[in-house]
């Protein structure tokens, strides 16, 4: 198994990150991605990526950490991109939940298509951050990345009707532990529906700990609770699912073949 979005280099796995790795391996996760949040923790993930051999690490600005953003950003994103092991940009995207400000949405949608024209210069996939905001997203991704580089829709949140949508595009889709909450009906649909040869597997540890650890904190061990739920969901083998979606990750991030 792949996790290919979760936020290690947060405060809280500081303290236990050796421990944390061993539990990572133990439960069969092969490899895992850091997103980029905010320039100012970019370096956080370069010293994991750097340390330890199994994660990789994306560099992007996140849509609601775009207020305070040094004038420099670009150059600082790009920088960046050129580590051997950051294999994405991202997250990025728009957010439309936490602020409702039209001029807000404006600054969003210029700082994301200025982050897709970097992922193009630098042959990147793009890792897309999308709440609240499907028509939009859709129209930028679809106008800019003009077909030319992978996209990752992260912690998929729309209907199967916008995941047709999207997978029509070629895009990818990510699911992670909300698939396996009991309510969450929407993104078990779309767990049906989605080929195989377009889905990634995901934790966004430490947040969204999938059933039956749900409360606690997430880990990419947990990776494999979101694999079984597809599994049921689609009535096949947790073999299928895993194999599928770890060759999916290695062709999309071309480990080590950067």
């Amino acid at each position: 198994m792949i996790d290919t979005h979760a936020h290690l280099n947060i405060e809280c796995y500081a303290s236990r990150i050796d421990e944390l790795l061993a539990e990572i391996q133990a439960a069969g996760v092969e490899k895992v991605i850091i997103p980029g949040v905010v320039p100012k923790e970019f370096d956080s993930i370069i010293n994991l990526i750097e340390k330890y051999d199994n994660l990789y690490g994306a560099i992007g600005v996140q849509p609601e950490e775009i207020s305070d953003l040094p004038e420099n950003w670009e150059e600082i994103v790009e920088k960046y991109c050129d580590h051997p092991k950051i294999l994405a940009v991202g997250e990025i995207g728009l957010d439309y939940y936490w602020i409702k400000d039209k001029e807000n949405h404006d600054l969003q949608k210029e700082i994301f298509i200025k982050q897709i024209e970097i992922a193009k210069r630098k042959n990147l996939p793009v890792l897309i951050h999308d709440r609240e905001a499907h028509g939009d997203t859709f129209d930028i991704l679809k106008e800019h990345t003009e077909g030319k580089i992978p996209v990752v829709m992260h912690c998929f949140s729309g209907s199967p009707e916008f995941a047709q949508r999207c997978l029509n595009e070629g895009w990818y889709l990510a699911l992670g532990g909300v698939v396996t909450f009991k309510n969450a009906k929407k993104t078990k649909e779309v767990a049906k529906i989605v080929p195989l040869d377009k889905l990634l597997l995901e934790t966004d540890s430490p947040y969204l700990t999938p059933v039956p650890h749900r409360g606690e904190e997430n880990s990419p061990a947990y990776v494999k609770f979101v694999a079984e739920e597809i599994a049921k969901i689609r009535e096949i083998s947790f073999k299928e699912v895993d194999d599928a979606t770890t060759a999916n990750a290695k062709k999309i991030f071309n480990f080590g073949g950067k």
